[in-house]
């Protein structure tokens, strides 16, 4: 402990003999922890932002639609409309095990929805519950989504998207309160909870009215379906249960399940795999820039242990004279190194902390999200500054434990 104190004290009494060459030293690392810290929190935050925009539409979702067939198979020709009916959700959920929730989907887009005077043509989909787990839809405070009971009595109530809600019912509270749906009444039983969705098919969730899969069917006659939902289990075998569920669906109708116009299906996981790795790379190159600006800062600091290593020749070869080993000098001036990194490093997070936490005001978080200081970052920047102080303090101190004692005192 008490080499510590002295090792300290002397740091102190080089700081007050290099005033300036110390506080431009340190300005250095002040200025490369800042700019790292910076570049990889903003890099965090996009990162985060973006991961927040994508999964509006839900995490690891697939949406399968009907096609024809443009591959000729086991005796049937080219161009045969492929459907997709209800019993289908049921066989895929049964036989790809890989699929962890499955909803079916009707979609009307030409009806229009109507309370008093303001009509309006949102996008109607009949779903079952399920679907609210698969699209990230939350109901607002005081109301509900699609229960299991109204699917099974085939009620008619709905939720509405946000904005379908405002546009029918402007401020007034439409819970509990009637919606007509071309011509018949449905009951209001939820409002969705405003969300960021920067990708949809159809229609974004806020410009929808959702009601039961059964009472979209008895109230429209349909019996196929516009769409199938599903999430996967597993993220990282998203493209292998893709072709599970191609493969099923290709032994029922008969058609290639290579044949991808047999059945569209559009994978999100395959945008989040992109995703981490362009994220990856932009965070290393983002920390690499970073790097460069906290080495040059590393450069200052040992071009100022070499000038301390220089002035203190003559104190070196006395304490070797009385004793002093070679990895004792290498100590003290390795530890004044690390003791100029400890200080401008404190400072630079304390100025890339408020410099993050003012960025948070800014409105621009929907767009390119607010930087956030991570454990991640915090660790890569320890790292960086690790790896900086070895370098700068290793060189300086080896070449005074390497001075012999005569060449010392003779300066």
């Amino acid at each position: 402990m008490s080499g510590v104190l002295n090792t300290l004290r002397e740091f102190i009494r080089d700081l007050r003999a290099q005033k300036l060459r110390t506080a431009l030293t340190v300005f250095g690392i002040i200025w490369g922890t800042v700019a790292i810290v910076v570049l990889l929190a903003f890099g965090m935050g996009f990162k985060k932002q973006l991961s927040i925009n994508m999964h509006g539409i839900g995490e690891s979702v697939a949406i399968l639609w009907p096609g024809r067939t443009t591959k000729p198979w086991q005796g049937f020709g080219v161009d045969r409309p492929i459907p997709l009916r209800e019993e289908d959700v049921r066989l895929i959920m049964t036989q790809v095990p890989d699929v962890k929730e499955i909803s079916p989907e009707y979609m009307r887009n030409e009806t229009s929805v109507r309370v008093g005077e303001n009509i309006i043509n949102p996008a109607i989909s009949g779903i079952i519950p399920v679907y609210a787990n698969i699209r990230n839809i939350i109901a607002a405070p005081g109301g509900r989504f699609i229960n299991d009971l109204d699917v099974k009595e085939r009620r008619r109530v709905t939720m509405l998207g946000d904005e379908t809600a405002r546009l029918l019912f402007g401020e007034t509270d439409p819970i509990g309160r009637l919606v007509y749906v071309g011509a018949v009444p449905f009951t209001v039983i939820g409002v969705m909870q405003k969300k960021i969705q920067n990708s949809s098919y159809n229609r974004r969730d806020a410009d929808r009215v959702f009601i039961p899969s059964t009472t979209f069917a008895a109230v429209f006659g349909e019996s196929g379906l516009s769409n199938i939902v599903l999430t996967t289990k597993d993220p990282m075998r998203s493209e292998a249960t893709m072709e599970d569920v191609r493969a099923v669906l290709g032994r029922k109708y008969k058609f290639d399940p290579a044949d991808k116009d047999a059945v569209f299906i559009w994978n999100t996981a395959e945008m989040e795999e992109f995703l981490f790795v362009f994220f990856l790379a932009f965070n290393i190159f983002m920390g690499i820039i970073g790097s460069f600006t906290l080495a040059v800062g590393g450069l200052g600091v040992a071009n100022i242990m070499y000038i301390v290593v220089q002035e203190r020749t003559r104190e070196i070869g006395i304490k070797r004279a009385v004793g002093a080993r070679k990895r004792d000098i290498i100590m003290q001036f390795f530890m004044e190194t690390m003791f100029i990194i400890l200080l401008g490093s404190s400072v630079g997070f304390v100025i890339a902390y408020g410099i993050t936490q003012a960025l948070q005001q800014i409105p621009i978080r929907e767009f390119v999200g607010a930087p956030e200081i991570s454990i991640e970052v915090a660790l890569v920047t320890a790292a960086v500054l690790a790896v900086v102080g070895l370098l700068a303090g290793l060189m300086p101190a080896r070449r005074a434990a390497n001075l012999t004692i005569v060449d010392c005192l003779r300066t």
